[in-house]
């Protein structure tokens, strides 16, 4: 239900997201989990990905799948941060088609925030925990 997210995106899909059942493919499910939260991200000046001193690293992900999205559908991605640790965080996503109250989609990822030169585990600054905790549901 829209009401367990925290924040919405709103994506539009593509053509090209059609896949030749007529159907969003399941690819591209992923791809707007990834412009949901890093758009979310970027717009609250928590992540330049050109020189962030800290980057999220994928380190796990997956995707329950109820209903059918296509071109040209509108995708309303709400967020909402389900675990919050020293240096990851559990991302929550449901993808919503236009207006209807249940997800056609609910996927999660983790992030572990990294150095972005060394690749090793940073944990997250203030700024940023306080802004991923108004995520929390």
């Amino acid at each position: 239900m829209r009401a367990d997210y925290a924040v919405f995106r709103v994506i539009t899909t593509r053509w090209m997201d059609n896949d030749v059942y007529g159907h969003m493919n399941n690819v591209v499910h992923y791809s707007l989990f990834d412009t949901a939260v890093n758009g979310w991200l970027i717009e609250n000046g928590l992540l330049d990905p050109t020189s962030s001193e800290t980057i999220g690293l994928v380190v796990e992900t997956g995707c329950r799948y109820h209903a059918e999205m296509a071109f040209p559908d509108t995708v309303h991605a709400g967020i909402k941060v389900t675990r919050l640790g020293t240096s990851s965080v559990r991302y929550e996503v449901g993808l919503f088609r236009n207006d209807e109250e249940t997800a056609a989609a609910e996927g999660f990822f983790v992030h572990v925030y990294v150095d972005a030169k060394t690749r090793r585990p940073a944990p997250l600054d203030a700024t940023c925990r306080e802004a991923l905790e108004r995520l929390q549901v």
